[in-house]
């Protein structure tokens, strides 16, 4: 279920009364109430107004001084997720469906319905292209027929397009377009090679919008070659990216290796992640002095899979003689389980007597457990951690300010890290039942 916009969006100031206005419908209904329109350019979304959907139709009214350019729809959180980009030109009224399954259709707006058209006439000819080389067709005259086809295309909407936004989009989307016969490792490698020839990073209007983001993640996760790894296929993609965008404003390459690094993490691509950190991304965050960012990357990097774990220190009780302790001193298990709980945390009262008796169930000398409490005050953890002889236990004093969780990025509680013997960490689980898992599954 998509996360609606908080009802207070309705009750920021709607006092514009239009020239021109976008309406539309949402579906499925019920899964709307708030839409947003901002006005985008390069460096900031500027809120605009503001709408009910009720029974999934919407209306922004917009006063006769709204300059043409980018405008963004938002509707849901988060608002950089729940989105999409509409074009107008000062000159007329735009109509729209979205649905959640298809996406946004323009029933009336010629600059909108042109560019969707092109986008359309474009994706069907590809399709074309692809189904003629999945059949390895010998009939190199209707290859030949299908890029005539394309490039006339290409020609035709471009001319439809004189005088509008719409032109920009559809310049900077030319695909590459073979003048004769080519096999599809041939084709491939020149689409490749000519994907961004038409992209031009520095233009206001493309900033303003989706478009470098949406190029940048078919680039990268659409083309790849059979023979090297997923890992190399993404290195040699996003290098070949950054390469193509060197001349765009730092602010927009920030943007959009934020995202792309985002992405990767996401979908537990680590190593990728920490390679477009430490390769480009961290250079631009300095050239910005974005301090917060560099700082971030390279916590996330300390504490990836396959990451040497922070080291800490600790105090071991044992016949009411206490022994300082680092992690990495301690050689006592195959496995090692660090989870960051509190005892004000309902979630860690249901989920750490589930791993004590998990770890109950593992051979002698296979699992470690050590529990750093995050809290506020050592009373109520004090109360706890009886219960659990079993669990080496560290306080975590000034909770969210501790320099342990710091040091581990730790946002919310329970957090797990799974460790190997060498302390590298190996793996982290989302939960309890995510943690038994791993070891089931080992």
């Amino acid at each position: 279920m998509l996360k609606r916009i908080v009802a207070l969006a309705v009750l920021l100031p709607n006092v514009f009364f239009g020239q021109h206005t976008i309406t539309g419908t949402f579906t499925p209904a019920e899964d709307y109430n708030v839409a947003l329109l901002y006005k985008v350019t390069p460096t900031v979304s500027e809120y605009v107004t503001n709408s009910e959907i009720e029974d999934g139709v919407f209306e922004f009214k917009l006063e006769a001084t709204a300059t043409k350019g980018m405008y963004r729809i938002v509707y849901a959180i988060p608002q950089e997720d729940y989105n999409f980009d509409v074009i107008y030109n000062g000159k007329e009224d735009i109509e729209l469906a979205f649905n959640s399954e298809t996406g946004v259709e323009f029933k009336s707006s010629s600059e909108n319905k042109l560019l969707a058209s092109y986008k359309n006439s474009m994706s069907m000819i590809t399709h074309s292209i692809g189904k003629f080389y999945r059949e390895q067709s010998k009939d190199t005259l209707a290859l030949k027929s299908i890029f005539k086809t394309q490039r006339e295309a290409q020609s035709n909407f471009e001319s439809l397009a004189k005088g509008t936004i719409a032109l920009e989009f559809i310049k900077a989307n030319t695909p590459y377009i073979p003048k004769t016969f080519e096999d599809v490792k041939t084709y491939v490698a020149n689409l490749k090679t000519h994907y961004f020839d038409h992209v031009d990073f520095t233009n206001k209007t493309l900033q303003s919008s989706n478009f470098f983001d949406e190029r940048m993640l078919n680039y990268v996760f659409g083309l790849s070659y059979d023979d090297v790894d997923e890992f190399t296929n993404y290195i040699n993609n996003i290098d070949a990216f950054c390469n193509a965008m060197k001349n765009a404003p730092t602010e927009t390459k920030r943007v959009l290796l934020v995202d792309l690094w985002q992405q990767m993490v996401d979908l537990g691509y680590e190593n990728v992640a920490n390679y477009i950190s430490e390769t480009h991304l961290i250079d631009v965050a300095k050239t910005l002095n974005d301090e917060d960012l560099v700082k971030g990357l390279r916590l996330f990097k300390n504490t990836s899979i396959g990451s040497k774990a922070p080291d800490f220190s600790f105090q071991i009780e044992k016949s009411g003689v206490k022994t300082n302790k680092k992690l990495s001193e301690i050689s006592t298990a195959e496995r090692y389980i660090i989870v960051f709980w509190s005892s004000s945390c309902s979630h860690c009262l249901d989920e750490i007597p589930q791993l004590q008796t998990f770890v109950k169930t593992q051979e002698a000398g296979k699992l470690k457990v050590i529990a750093i409490g995050l809290e506020d005050e050592p009373q109520a953890w004090k109360n706890l951690i009886d219960n659990y002889p079993e669990f080496i236990h560290v306080y975590g004093e000034g909770k969210w300010e501790n320099k342990i969780g710091d040091a581990y990025g730790v946002t919310a509680t329970p957090t797990y890290f799974i460790l190997n013997k060498a302390k590298e960490i190996v793996a982290k689980p989302e939960d309890v039942e995510t943690l038994k898992m791993f070891f089931e599954e080992e």
